[in-house]
């Protein structure tokens, strides 16, 4: 099992070599189902590196478009803008969360033996690309279009009286976020307080910590304060990654001598078969492809990133992307493969609820994922909020603070009531990947580009024309995996 291991780290690079700047992978855009006013306020309090002035201006002005073609030109701007080291590490940031803790039990869900391993690498470097390649395409629109917005952007290649469509699937998409966010705060706080030697229930956890701690910080106004503790989410990944390698490596929870395994429930305990890269071809792998799709979401970002781009030329904007995403594949393969090769098939939707309370190291994993879902929750929160009052088509300067008390209560009341019911994170992620993640990812993009291709008319070059068909391909393959993973994952609940 350990070879394997060593095998996954390979693949790890040769997943980010797929996605080297020297490829041609096409630029990115970002999308926005919120107001300008409200976008820019959430996204800035997420961007701890770009909060500068100078770096958290949306370019509003004084922009110009060079060659935009074949996307080769640039954006100008009097305005000093992010760095691509600065960029590649908030991109990262946005991509690696607290979602890649459930990647094993999708692996799981086709496979019980280590080897299982070597095809859920190759799927989540391929996904990866694919993913890629989709926020590579709204850029490219944005480009064309002089856009800002997702929102933006689909109603100068699409149609304005149907972008609604998108604009919807980013809120209930951002609904999903913080759903997953309070179920896996809910058995994460449960297991620490298990640790420190106090016992409570699921639903007392969630209830405590939600009317205690989440609903104060949803009420805040104004959410810059939050934005440091955003860096201890993917600290705290690549402290979990170091963590669950020195359990896989030292056989902490190995059968049958396993120093922790006692304090592991039997149906937590490592559980391995004969099903291995065979299992890849089963249905059930969409479940994994699905969970994929969300983890990689961060399309609804791609316009500010391509806004704040230093010198945005098409080869910056593809170094960016491509460096980042490659940095993301290697982390979830990493992970995933630590996570799966420790307990196979019995992989639960969180991966670290496998792990013993009792166990020290993992403990100071808990407390760092939870540390920094709590204070992301709040901006993840403020985008479904201001989503609903977006498509609701409130004003913004009717939107007081009676009524953001009351709505945020409302939504947040929901939100508590659907994570008491629904206890399988794994089922959120690859349905909602499978619904809405799919379709900001493959399906829109892909729409956009072939509008914005049609509307240069005579102008579109018969490379730009022949990319339509991929583009379009790519929406069609994201339909057929939207459809069979979502059946696949309401059968997995059934």
């Amino acid at each position: 099992m350990k070879t394997i291991s060593f095998v996954l780290l390979s693949l790890g690079l040769w997943g980010a070599a797929a996605f080297s700047p020297t490829r041609t992978i096409v630029p990115i855009a970002m999308p926005s189902v919120l107001s300008s006013k409200s976008m820019n306020k959430i996204i800035i309090s997420q961007s701890p590196l770009l909060s500068s002035q100078k770096t958290l201006r949306m370019v509003s002005e004084g922009l110009t478009m060079e060659d935009s073609n074949e996307g080769k030109g640039k954006m100008t701007s009097n305005e000093s803008q992010g760095t691509i080291p600065a960029l590649m590490f908030n991109l990262v940031k946005s991509i690696v969360g607290a979602g890649v803790l459930s990647l094993p039990s999708g692996i799981a869900a086709f496979g019980n033996a280590p080897s299982a391993m070597l095809p859920a690498a190759g799927l989540i470097a391929i996904i990866g690309l694919l993913s890629g390649y989709g926020f590579s395409l709204i850029g490219r629109v944005c480009a064309f279009t002089n856009s800002k917005t997702y929102r933006e952007a689909w109603e100068k290649t699409v149609n304005k009286s149907t972008s609604i469509i998108p604009a919807a699937s980013c809120t209930f998409k951002t609904l999903g976020a913080t759903l997953a966010y309070s179920m896996i705060l809910a058995d994460t706080f449960r297991a620490i307080f298990a640790t420190a030697g106090f016992s409570f229930t699921r639903t007392n956890t969630l209830l405590g910590i939600t009317s205690i701690v989440l609903l104060p910080l949803c009420l805040m106004k104004n959410l810059s304060s939050l934005a440091p503790f955003s860096l201890l989410g993917i600290f705290g990944m690549v402290y979990t990654a170091f963590a669950m390698g020195i359990r896989y490596f030292g056989g902490s929870y190995a059968m049958p001598g396993g120093v922790f395994l006692p304090d592991v429930a039997k149906s937590l305990q490592p559980s391995f078969g004969d099903i291995g890269t065979s299992g890849v071809f089963s249905p059930n792998t969409f479940i994994l492809i699905c969970m994929l799709s969300t983890a990689y979401m961060a399309h609804f970002n791609a316009p500010k990133f391509y806004n704040e781009l230093e010198d945005n030329t098409i080869k910056r904007f593809n170094m960016l992307v491509g460096s980042s995403f490659a940095i993301s594949v290697a982390t979830f393969v990493i992970i995933s493969a630590f996570g799966f090769l420790t307990f196979g098939s019995s992989c639960s939707g969180l991966i670290l609820n496998n792990y013993s309370n009792k166990d020290a190291l993992i403990g100071l994993s808990r407390i760092a994922v939870a540390i920094s879902l709590v204070f992301s929750y709040p901006l993840a929160f403020a985008g479904f909020r201001d989503g609903i009052l977006d498509i609701a088509k409130v004003p913004v300067e009717k939107r007081s603070n009676s009524l953001l008390n009351k709505v945020t209560v409302l939504c947040l009341s929901t939100i508590t009531a659907l994570a008491l019911a629904v206890k399988d994170v794994s089922f959120v992620l690859s349905f909602g990947g499978a619904t809405l993640g799919n379709a900001l990812i493959y399906v829109y993009p892909a729409l956009m580009f072939r509008g914005a291709v049609k509307n240069m008319g005579d102008d579109a070059s018969r490379s730009l024309k022949r990319e339509v068909k991929v583009a379009m391909a790519n929406g069609i393959l994201g339909i057929g995996m939207g459809i069979i993973g979502a059946k696949m994952a309401l059968k997995s609940v059934l």
